[in-house]
């Protein structure tokens, strides 16, 4: 993406701030304005009304009975498994 100009006023100390923290990072000032401002919009995401009333509800108990809570134990064979399935499927 091309990049295009953009001045910005502010005080001398402030300035002097911006140069040096840029400086510390070895990078530029419009990098470190670009990255700061790229936090502060990461932080303010824009909340959905709709979405945080869902987060919110209560979820029946017929729908807690259908979603898996166990995961796999770390010595579980998908491949074996799978191979099981095949050979009941369609027989050996």
């Amino acid at each position: 993406m091309a990049a295009t100009k953009l001045t910005l006023s502010a005080d001398k100390d402030t300035i002097e701030l911006a140069k040096r923290i840029a400086s510390e990072s070895n990078i530029s000032v419009s990098k470190l304005f670009k990255k700061m401002l790229n936090e502060v919009a990461k932080k303010k995401t824009t909340k959905d009304p709709l979405l945080e009333k869902l987060k919110n509800a209560e979820m029946p108990d017929w729908v807690k009975q259908l979603t898996v809570v166990d995961k796999p134990t770390p010595d579980f064979d998908h491949k074996a498994e799978y191979g099981k399935y095949l050979e009941e499927k369609y027989g050996a």
